[in-house]
């Protein structure tokens, strides 16, 4: 009775469609947007464990393990500062040098690793992705999540390091107050805007492997012109077409933002209109690269 009436229900009716009335879908096919969103919410505890478990393996074989969490940054932040804080003295324009580079250096890496990790994220999983189906989109997430869980035992790392700097550059008896409550969504949004950036180089790093050779040297060129280790107004014309491009492309923007909330400088001070550029830059390049990457979804581990 069942497998006839079964057979009455499905008379007529296309293999495709039949497909469909039982759930089934095709292989290699790109979801529709919105289902495609849906089913990437689905797996939000997929994305979370990957990214736990790859923070956790990223120093797994060494003797500090993830204590490498906080020394990498600090270490990296302590070479700039005794070559261009102390050494070189590049410290016209700043109060507080060592904040300033300190700060800096400190999200930049976070930028830097979010964008390479998410950029290799489909090549590094290449047996997961042929083997199992689920939103790709899940892979370039997850790595900027374990650069984020990286980044949060480090901010208090770059706190200590403004507080000492500021009583020994400025002899400033400083404290915390509310303005250092706005590296809270300062890393916020450069976390979307490394998001965002990291589908599309996900989807360039997936179809053109030479990408990940050129990338190293484009965010080396991407430090420099983001000021990280300097005062782009102090040595670019204050209002002048070049210095105006170099101050509100995206990097330097969040770099400032985030001095906005940790330093007291005069390059950085309160911007609602920097605040507002930042949020701009990090909605539409995360919903811009969202798309792109989506757009070859059927393609990933296929090529």
């Amino acid at each position: 009775m069942t497998t006839d009436a079964t057979n009455d229900a499905t008379a007529g009716m296309t293999p495709a469609e039949i497909a469909e009335r039982y759930g089934l879908h095709q292989m290699g096919v790109r979801p529709g947007l919105r289902e495609y969103v849906r089913s990437l919410w689905a797996r939000r505890d997929f994305m979370l464990v990957l990214a736990r478990s790859r923070a956790e393996a990223e120093n797994q074989n060494t003797y500090l393990g993830r204590v490498w969490d906080i020394l990498n940054p600090t270490l990296n932040a302590a070479v700039y500062v005794l070559i261009f804080g102390l050494l070189l003295k590049t410290r016209d324009g700043m109060n507080n040098v060592i904040g300033f580079i300190v700060v800096g250096t400190f999200m930049y890496k976070f930028f830097q690793d979010s964008v390479t990790g998410a950029a290799r994220a489909i090549p590094r999983n290449i047996n997961l992705v042929r083997s199992l189906h689920f939103p790709r989109a899940v892979l370039p997430i997850s790595s900027v999540l374990a650069e984020l869980t990286m980044l949060l035992p480090a901010l208090a790392v770059m706190a200590g390091f403004v507080l000492v700097s500021d009583r020994w550059m400025l002899h400033l008896d400083t404290t915390p107050n509310w303005r250092w409550l706005l590296i809270v969504p300062a890393v916020l949004l450069l976390f979307m805007f490394s998001t965002g950036a990291g589908f599309v180089l996900a989807r360039l790093g997936a179809r053109w492997p030479d990408v990940l050779n050129f990338l190293p040297f484009v965010l080396r060129i991407g430090m420099y012109a983001s000021g990280v280790i300097f005062s782009i107004d102090h040595y670019l014309a204050s209002g002048g077409v070049l210095a105006t491009m170099m101050n509100y492309q995206p990097v330097a923007v969040y770099l400032n933002l985030a001095r906005q909330a940790m330093l007291d400088e005069p390059s950085a001070q309160l911007s609602g209109e920097l605040w507002l550029v930042g949020l701009v830059w990090a909605v539409v390049t995360l919903v811009v690269g969202f798309v792109i990457f989506w757009r070859d979804e059927a393609r990933y581990g296929r090529d």
